[in-house]
């Protein structure tokens, strides 16, 4: 809830509930927690006081491929009705920490996807911005924070599907380290890229949040310990911050986001951090071998088979996606594996440079008809600065940045090496 709101867990909750009412607002969730049941917990909450618990009487959601005890995980996908036998991990980190879960959000179905519009729940719109997407694949998620139905929000992010819904809605996306956050529990989408993201109104908030949420998980075997670098003071002189090469900015004809973007250099620049060039064409090609390689067969292994025995309750662009991954080899997979290997090695030279990359978010955005008329091409042209990011072992931060003149929101990404959670959080906090 906004600074100055109501304060108490049980006054949290009500507000919740009161602006859930009053919103009007189409394909944000999948299913919401009883008001009764949430304020009960609450009550209890409150009897108990604040003592141990850092997010005591915050209110949040989880993207509705992330288990939820007693709830279905559908991943948006009606077909799967079986409630999960426990709460994932990092659910039930937040609810020891004295959060209180609202609901489980929409999204592009099997987390496939950056538009939101792929999802037989609703098609969500930007908050800021009607008409325009609200960005996926974690797009209810997004949405229940921009529109103050929550105080911070679970997605996940394999693409970038916990930042470009950030950027849509004007809000942060934090995307952590890879494995420091647990994923058991966390239906995969590409599981050994996959990471668990937050969304919040400030830097600040999702930093509490992932305080929370970061710890090793012996049970998942993509885990692994963080090992936090030193903060960095707030973009001061010694942050070096990396850009493009100006031959290499791409915003697809959208001059409005291009001047937002020069705007946030400028600023960063003011702030006292030092703009040094890099080469950001291994980063691209290395992003475009999510979904151009043998990579996107990954993909297969959670939701093929819902494809399968279940074809009528699959999405048909996500069904496009999955029949088109069936065509590559395991040589094929290795193959992009060796050339990823290769890309990693030529984007190095990136940090000889730069401590911190400032790179936009998304290079344009686009109304829901658009993205529905050109589901697959407009959410390529969204992952342009997102895709390569879990791929090349990366952190990131999406932070809002100034806007077009007709009010879209632009936003700006800070991305750093793996474990530089929170230099990237300190320069993103300055912006």
């Amino acid at each position: 809830m906004p600074d100055g709101g109501p304060r108490g867990p049980v006054e949290r909750v009500d507000e919740a509930y009161r602006r859930i009412g009053a919103g009007g607002r189409d394909g944000v969730w999948i299913r919401l927690v009883p008001h009764g049941e949430v304020r009960r917990r609450a009550e209890a909450l409150a009897r108990e006081g604040p003592a141990g618990r850092p997010l005591y009487g915050r209110t949040f959601a989880v993207k509705d491929n992330i288990d939820v005890a007693g709830m279905a995980t559908t991943a948006a996908c009606p077909a799967r009705t079986e409630p999960a036998a426990a709460h994932a991990p990092v659910v039930a980190r937040l609810l020891d920490a004295g959060a209180l879960l609202i609901g489980k959000t929409n999204l592009d179905q099997f987390a496939t996807g950056l538009t939101g519009t792929r999802s037989p729940f609703g098609i969500p719109d930007s908050v800021v911005a009607p008409g325009f997407i609200a960005g996926g694949s974690s797009s209810g998620s997004a949405v229940a924070v921009a529109a103050g139905y929550c105080d911070f929000a679970l997605g996940t992010d394999t693409a970038g599907s916990g930042r470009v819904p950030a950027a849509c809605n004007g809000i942060v996306g934090l995307k952590p380290t890879r494995g420091i956050v647990s994923t058991t529990g966390v239906l995969p989408a590409c599981r050994s890229v996959d990471a668990v993201s937050v969304f919040a109104p400030t830097v600040d908030d999702a930093a509490a949040v992932l305080a929370v949420l970061a710890a090793y998980d012996p049970g998942d075997p993509f885990s692994r310990r963080w090992r936090p670098a030193a903060a960095a003071g707030p973009a001061g002189p010694a942050v070096r911050v990396g850009v493009p090469r100006r031959e290499q900015w791409e915003f697809f004809g959208d001059d409005g986001f291009e001047k937002a973007y020069q705007a946030a250099l400028d600023r960063l620049e003011s702030l006292g951090g030092a703009l040094a060039e890099f080469d950001l064409d291994p980063f691209v090609e290395a992003g475009r071998l999510l979904y151009g390689s043998g990579l996107v067969a990954e993909r297969l292994t959670s939701a093929g088979p819902w494809l399968h025995s279940h074809p009528e309750a699959v999405h048909p662009v996500v069904a496009e996606i999955l029949r088109g991954a069936q065509r590559f080899t395991a040589a094929d997979v290795h193959a992009a594996r060796h050339r990823l290997a290769e890309l990693r090695r030529r984007s190095e030279p990136a940090w000889e440079g730069a401590d911190v990359l400032a790179l936009p978010t998304t290079g344009t955005t686009f109304t829901v008809a658009e993205a529905l008329a050109d589901p697959i091409g407009c959410s390529a042209t969204l992952g342009h600065y997102t895709n390569f990011v879990n791929l090349l072992d990366l952190c990131a931060v999406a932070v809002p940045a100034g806007a077009r003149p007709d009010g879209v929101p632009f936003g700006l990404t800070m991305v750093a090496p793996a474990h530089h959670d929170r230099p990237a959080a300190a320069l993103a906090r300055a912006v």
